[in-house]
């Protein structure tokens, strides 16, 4: 069959060195050990801070599709700051997400995330700035280092007020 219309000529190139363009992935497993082993130093030059960052509240996918799922959301409203006891610029600075534009549509999903910061707020040790002067809400000072050094990877703190949902 004749081409038809307007189109290029075809003109095609079908002796390329092909074998130059094949990319291989031979070091992938050492790169997984590579970020495995930079996970847990991280881990341990942080600790007893949490690995995943700032505590994060539970919510419900939106829409119908996803609403029986839940995942972890930007941050807690501040009705649940309020009744968890907690002010709202001090939640920042001892590792709590807020998001102040958050409502919350449910008593359930309200009692649980309070519940979540209530649980983070008993494993929390704050290490005073100071050793001469601590704070009302600091760990007492002979107990820092031995905290401190309790603090492994596999604990359950890391597992318990760290994780996700799952």
């Amino acid at each position: 069959m004749a081409p038809k219309r307007n189109n290029m000529v075809p003109n095609g190139h079908f002796h390329k060195d092909w074998q130059r363009y094949v990319k291989t992935w031979f070091n992938q497993p050492m790169r997984k050990k590579r970020r495995h082993t930079k996970r847990i130093k991280k881990a341990r030059a942080i600790a007893p801070r949490p690995v995943k960052g700032s505590l994060r509240p539970v919510v419900r996918c939106p829409t119908f599709k996803y609403n029986t799922k839940q995942r972890l959301g930007k941050g807690f409203s501040l009705e649940e700051l309020k009744a968890a006891g907690i002010q709202k610029r001090v939640a920042r600075t001892i590792g709590i997400s807020v998001d102040y534009r958050r409502r919350n549509k449910s008593v359930e999903s309200l009692q649980q995330n309070v519940q979540r910061l209530k649980e983070y707020k008993s494993k929390l040790i704050l290490v005073p700035r100071k050793a001469a002067k601590p704070a009302k809400a600091d760990a007492s000072v002979s107990s820092t280092p031995l905290t401190l050094f309790s603090f492994g990877i596999g604990s359950g703190f890391f597992r318990s007020v760290c994780s996700g949902i799952i």
